[in-house]
């Protein structure tokens, strides 16, 4: 096929794969195994080829996050249901005072979102909010934006939550590296989009906490259990940063201890992620589970649960993976890559663009971050890239996937519908809100790849 013809057939692909998402309401995980078939077939591959780079692309790209998403799943279910995350927030809190309590809540987000779903987070967490707004009269804005900037932060920059680790592993990406860019680039983000903009929107928006809400408070005698039941500070915030700690050894293990080096070897392999994430799972069953008061069949239940949702997103990740290798078997992926270079776009821009695009167009951030990063694998090795650029890229393809939240997302009327907002106010706060999280993190990243 000519090169014009695989251009006319990226083209094609993308705008199948938001057809069928947007318009016909497919599941992701099949539409893109769809759009993977008839790219295949239509650029000449024969049947059995096709097949071969679907199983290439599935399995290639499960067998590394599977483990991880999995067992991550777990250990933030248990920290949930063991009230790791309240226990958190009211020791941050008490720690920064009522005047910083907004600094407070944001970094309570930016840690607790790491193991824990952000949707999930909020839900838990959303109680507080309404205690605080009911106690100082101010905008649930003030309190609620904070919160969700570090949720949204650390849910779409930090590993092991899903969305990173998946844009990892299409990249084939050192997942301590993008653990450390994450953290340079989210801090300033969740900063900027969290307690600054947070104060701003409040004096411009008030929102009051909702009637139907107020109904289900019951703030002294929550308070009064918690310091009672909930598990402490330390333990909670160590079991989180272990995993991060160990990673990270990893990561500059090369640096630290020569080759053969006996502590090298066992800092590679207890910093895997899946090994580091393991390990921390079967402690915190252990300390929040056994140790308070929870039978073995308790556990497994909670374990259980934990796979429900993630599940879906091992098998979007593996379906993103089959279109990136179709695209490479294609020779799409040259295409691209040659495009890029005579209009002298960066991969940087082009990832956050492509990115932003398709969450702008269909809502997922998962679905933008897997799209992008399968559009961006075969450019890669094209380009001959290696090392920490691709961890930038895949903060950059973060940043792009988190912008411009709108009524096609899941998480805008979660928002909404929690803080009483009119859709009008949900678009000013928290849609501008995760635009300035996008724009801080690809600036960040810009930055970052100056002097890498």
């Amino acid at each position: 096929m000519s090169t014009f013809g695989l251009v006319l057939l990226a083209v094609f692909g993308v705008a199948l794969l938001l057809f069928l998402v947007i318009r016909t309401k497919l599941q992701a995980f099949i539409a893109l195994l769809v759009v993977s078939y008839i790219i295949g077939l239509l650029s000449g591959m024969s049947p059995e080829k096709v097949l071969q780079a679907v199983n290439d692309g599935m399995g290639g790209t499960v067998a590394e996050i599977a483990v991880i998403i999995g067992v991550g799943a777990m250990f933030g279910e248990i920290l949930k249901v063991s009230g790791g995350a309240e226990r958190l927030a009211m020791t941050l809190m008490d720690k920064f005072g009522e005047k910083r309590v907004n600094w407070a809540l944001m970094l309570t987000g930016f840690i607790i979102s790491i193991p824990v779903f952000l949707d999930v987070a909020f839900v838990i967490l959303v109680p507080i909010l309404y205690s605080l707004a009911q106690k100082t009269k101010k905008s649930l804005l003030y309190f609620a934006i904070p919160l969700l900037a570090g949720l949204a932060v650390t849910h779409s920059f930090v590993p092991p939550t899903p969305g990173p680790i998946a844009v990892a592993s299409l990249l084939d990406a050192n997942i301590g590296w993008v653990i450390l860019f994450g953290l340079i680039a989210g801090i300033p983000a969740a900063i900027i989009a969290g307690p600054i903009f947070g104060t701003y929107i409040s004096k411009k928006i008030h929102v009051e906490v909702p009637k139907e809400m107020l109904m289900n408070m019951a703030e002294e005698a929550r308070g009064k259990q918690y310091d009672k039941e909930l598990p402490s500070f330390k333990m909670i915030a160590s079991l989180i940063l272990l995993p991060l700690f160990l990673i990270l050894l990893n990561t500059f293990a090369s640096a630290l201890f020569g080759e053969g080096s006996g502590i090298r070897t066992a800092l590679t392999f207890i910093g895997n992620p899946g090994v580091a994430l393991t390990i921390t799972a079967i402690l915190t069953f252990y300390l929040l589970g056994t140790r308070r008061g929870y039978s073995k069949s308790e556990i497994q239940e909670i374990a259980t649960k934990s796979l429900e949702p993630a599940g879906i997103i091992i098998l979007i990740t593996g379906a993103g993976g089959v279109f990136g290798q179709v695209l490479v078997e294609t020779g799409i992926g040259d295409v691209i890559a040659d495009t890029m270079t005579n209009l002298n776009i960066p991969i940087l821009v082009f990832a956050f663009l492509v990115a932003s695009a398709v969450r702008i167009a269909q809502g997922s951030a998962t679905v933008a971050m897997v799209t992008a990063a399968s559009l961006i694998t075969p450019v890669i090795s094209t380009l001959g890239l290696e090392g920490p650029i691709l961890a930038l890229l895949v903060i950059t393809i973060a940043s792009g996937a988190t912008i411009a939240s709108h009524v096609n997302d899941s998480g805008f009327w979660l928002v909404n519908r929690f803080l009483g907002m009119s859709e009008k106010d949900t678009l000013k706060s928290w849609t501008v809100m995760e635009t300035i999280i996008a724009f801080v993190g690809f600036g960040m990243s810009l930055i970052v790849s100056i002097f890498i």
